[in-house]
């Protein structure tokens, strides 16, 4: 084994110790700072900066490749991006546009861009990352998935090469040494889970050679460390990163727990899960049980704390031999399962596994579980044999592993409902760029109906007439069993489309760049294609541009905003229209009472204001437990 002197570990595995959420007068104080600085920070300053860049491009033209290649290694990041600029026109033949140039001085300056959809942020990027990487630790762009860190790698390579910079990219699929390598180049395109995983693996290997009653700190500080030698590690340390869709991943991924766990083959607490099932079914809503839709909660009664123990006392089995907090929550969770986890929305069924679906992009996502005991209770629910609980090795929250890096910045089509957070929570500005061209995207009225079946009897009908005009349409929906019904309709009419849902690989991105085809019909999960543009053929252009139909609104409104700036993209024409009805899930949770009274847009407006507010108050709350269990139990991973 490749052994390393303990201090090489420093960046790599130093304890950090995280502040805790703001409130009250603080956070007053904080927002006030957050719009002082962005007074400086906006987007006239940085496409002031970009016209001082192409000034610099104009000037570079005369210098040879080496004399380019130098000024990319330059501290000044106006001299090193307008050099990486230029050899771009040469190697790539793209012009490089101002905005992407704002962009790029933006992400160097630790900012979280917002850049319409189709305006290359694989570009920007690239750019800023050619800057970033220059004293030699590395730079990160995190994608959302393999394929896409694949292909920017693949797409920007001629750049990198040009520009004296080595670029990789990391897949689930590689190994410790090719990951190493990988993680050596300037430049790393990587998924975020791999980039925690790798981080925690790290970790442990560092964990597994200190002795007994030493921390990590003191190793890593005292004049004896010098001499400890240690495995060595995947990474080189955490030095900056470029975030492509922040939004899904520091926002909607913020406190998800990234875990690295063993089974301990605990059989007699699979069979407990089957025993609350059992007792659940026995249960009665409102005597025994309250359902809150919108905490997604179940809370026993007095009534049915009572009837639990007694019932699962006289079964005499698994559950009789846990403690009584724990036979409640057996029972709570398993309602939980029963009331708020769908098929086909929540989760799938494949190969006899459970597998959970984003609710943000509609994605599987094959390799998470649900924490608590929920992904047993579900797979108990669906006829399974639960799964041997897990035991926790090493973890640490999405939102947590990004505030380690010293440079943290990010770009995405839809950061502007989350401006605020992005600040309390990571200390980042924002800053919107402006389009290249103007925007000719046409909104259309929503429409909303008393229930879901006139919801999609609309839907078809609007997307037969249009269809008959021969433009290309794109359908959104908010799940994969959403995306099921509207198919099986479409079908049903006659109407030839191309569905697409649940999808993490280059079949996904080759579906949704195909939808910019003449009369072409493409149904999809909200984000599914995230990431790849949709380019209009002449005749799509000329018959109107793409159409895109939101089929219900989403708990978030940049969600939306994303598959509706799907239309319109670089001048393109195009148009939206969202449909909803009043029986949908985000109306039945934030606003049961006014569903029935409020005209449609205001209606959407407060729903999805509500859940942001509810989601956002729902990390918080997550991220403040993890601030106690931090400062309230250090000792115990300083020990541990």
């Amino acid at each position: 084994m490749n052994l390393i002197p303990a201090q090489d570990w420093r960046f790599v595995a130093q304890d950090h110790r995280f502040e805790p959420p703001l409130r009250g007068l603080d956070l007053i104080w904080s927002g006030l700072r957050r719009r002082i600085r962005s007074l400086g920070s906006g987007p006239r300053t940085y496409m002031r900066q970009a016209r001082m860049v192409r000034d610099l491009i104009s000037e570079s033209q005369t210098l040879d490749a080496n004399e380019l290649r130098a000024n990319c290694r330059h501290e000044s990041a106006t001299i090193a991006i307008a050099a990486a600029a230029c050899l771009t026109r040469r190697v790539m033949d793209i012009e490089v546009h101002p905005e992407q140039l704002a962009g790029a001085l933006a992400l160097c300056d630790q900012l979280i861009v917002e850049m319409a959809t189709g305006e290359g942020k694989t570009l920007t990027a690239a750019l800023a990352a050619v800057h970033l990487s220059r004293n030699g630790r590395g730079c990160h762009i995190v994608t959302v998935n393999d394929y896409l860190a694949k292909r920017d790698a693949n797409w920007m390579s001629a750049l990198y090469e040009a520009c004296g910079v080595s670029v990789a990219a990391v897949a689930h699929d590689m190994g410790t040494d090719e990951r190493r390598r990988a993680y050596a180049a300037d430049v790393t395109c990587v998924t975020h889970k791999e980039l925690a995983a790798d981080f925690l693996r790290d970790r442990l290997r560092l964990r597994s050679v200190i002795p007994t009653g030493g921390g990590m700190t003191d190793l890593l500080l005292s004049s004896a460390a010098a001499d400890v030698r240690m495995p060595r590690p995947v990474m080189r340390g955490l030095h900056a990163v470029i975030i492509d869709e922040a939004d899904s991943v520091l926002i909607d991924d913020a406190v998800t727990p990234l875990i690295l766990s063993t089974g301990d083959g605990d059989t007699a607490s699979a069979d407990a899960w089957s025993e609350a099932a059992v007792v659940a079914d026995q249960l009665t809503p409102g005597e025994h049980y309250r359902v809150d839709d919108r905490g997604r909660r179940c809370d026993l009664t007095d009534s049915g704390r009572r009837f639990v123990h007694r019932i699962s006392s006289e079964m005499n089995g698994a559950m009789s031999r846990v403690g009584s907090d724990r036979v409640e929550e057996l029972i709570t969770q398993s309602l939980v399962a029963r009331h708020h986890f769908r098929r086909e929305r929540e989760y799938l069924v494949l190969d006899g596994q459970i597998q959970i679906i984003d609710e943000s992009t509609g994605r599987l996502m094959p390799d998470r579980t649900w924490r608590a005991g929920l992904h047993q209770a579900v797979e108990v629910r669906e006829g399974l044999r639960p799964s041997p609980p897990t035991r926790t090795e090493a973890s640490i929250s999405f939102q947590r592993f990004f505030n380690l890096y010293a440079n943290l910045s990010g770009m995405t089509g839809t950061a502007r409902e989350a401006e605020g957070e992005f600040w309390h929570t990571y200390g980042r500005l924002l800053v919107e760029v402006p389009t290249h061209a103007p925007n000719r995207r046409k909104r259309m009225p929503d429409r909303i109906f008393a229930d879901a079946e006139a919801r999609w009897i609309a839907v078809v009908e609007h997307i037969k007439d249009l269809h008959s005009t021969g433009r290309p349409i794109l359908v959104g929906t908010r799940s994969i069993a959403a995306s099921v019904e509207l198919s099986e309709r479409l079908t049903a009419a006659g109407i030839a489309h191309t569905i697409l849902n649940g999808v993490q690989d280059e079949s996904e991105a080759e579906i949704v760049a195909r939808a910019g085809e003449p009369g072409r019909i493409t149904v999809a999960t909200n984000m599914a294609g995230r990431g790849t543009d949709i380019r209009l053929q002449t005749a799509s252009r000329a018959a109107g541009g793409l159409h895109v139909v939101a089929t219900e609104a989403h708990t978030a409104r940049r969600v939306d905003r994303q598959l509706l700036g799907r239309a319109g993209r670089q001048g393109d024409p195009g148009s939206t229209r969202r449909f909803a009805a009043l029986d949908d899930d985000l109306f039945l949770r934030f606003t049961p009472r006014l569903r029935r009274i409020l005209p449609a847009g205001l209606l959407v407006a407060i729903a999805q204001r509500r859940a942001e507010r509810a989601s956002c108050l729902e990390r918080r709350r997550i991220a403040e437990r993890d601030d106690w269990l931090d400062l309230s139990l250090g000792f115990a991973r300083r020990n541990g």
